[in-house]
């Protein structure tokens, strides 16, 4: 059973007095089994934005139908929407989203206290995933005090403290030097390997490698799909590169 089912999606977008349409999406159809890594990769303006913002439910597409473990995005009334999200979908960005009055103790605890549970759950939430990640040291830092690096696994603290069904991750090592990068997709694979489901959109090679799957969006569309199979990181690396070579050169298949 597929955890994310993506069917037909269309998104157009009329100009501001309406006199020209733009298709960011035509057609989008695939899924996402629990447990997966999916990496997302496409050239600026391919679309990818567009349907990460669909699947986080930040936007609504003109026609087709997303569903989460059977239930379908469309019918979740506007006021249920952050109420789905919070407690649903972990989110990671680039720029990391923190809030830098809060300790980093208080950032990793706002869902939680969005959500009204006890400082009791919320503290015996935090040890485990703090201890993990290597963060227990941090925890009452400010998030001016530490690095890039550490920013990120605060991020990712914080998606993962309310047990989401679905992490998704918007460039997530865009802002991050090659260390804190290493850093971050040994983390990722870590929570992969325990069941953790990861969508990932990203413009990095090397983040992909590290998926299980990787779709490649052109012009709105699936183009093409790499399957980790047996393949190690670098064998991988090497795929997504040729393929991406081949959207640049404006092939039609692969």
């Amino acid at each position: 059973m597929s955890l994310l089912q993506v069917e037909n999606l269309q998104k157009i977008y009329t100009t501001r007095f309406g006199n020209n349409q733009v298709e960011a999406l035509h057609n989008v159809s695939f899924s996402v089994e629990k447990g997966e890594y999916v990496a997302i990769m496409g050239e600026s303006g391919s679309g990818k934005t567009t349907l990460l913002n669909i699947l986080a439910s930040l936007d609504k597409p003109t026609s087709g139908t997303v569903y989460l473990e059977n239930q379908n995005l469309g019918n979740i009334k506007d006021k249920k929407l952050a109420d789905f999200r919070r407690d649903n979908l972990g989110f990671v960005f680039q720029e990391f989203n923190l809030l830098d009055t809060f300790s980093v103790e208080d950032n990793i605890y706002l869902p939680l206290v969005l959500a009204g549970k006890s400082y009791k759950e919320m503290n015996n939430r935090i040890v485990p995933i703090s201890d993990e990640l290597g963060i227990t040291h941090l925890l009452k830092k400010f998030p001016y005090e530490i690095s890039g690096g550490q920013k990120q696994r605060v991020a990712v603290a914080r998606a993962l403290i309310t047990n989401p069904k679905l992490i998704l991750a918007d460039e997530p090592t865009g802002a991050l030097d090659s260390k804190a990068t290493d850093e971050l997709l040994r983390l990722f694979s870590e929570i992969n390997e325990v069941g953790q489901t990861i969508l990932m959109v990203t413009h990095s090679v090397k983040a992909a490698s590290h998926a299980s799957r990787v779709l490649f969006i052109k012009d709105g569309q699936v183009f093409h799909q790499i399957y980790r199979g047996d393949s190690t990181n670098e064998e991988l690396y090497q795929k997504i590169s040729n393929t991406l070579t081949i959207l640049a050169t404006g092939g039609d298949s692969i």
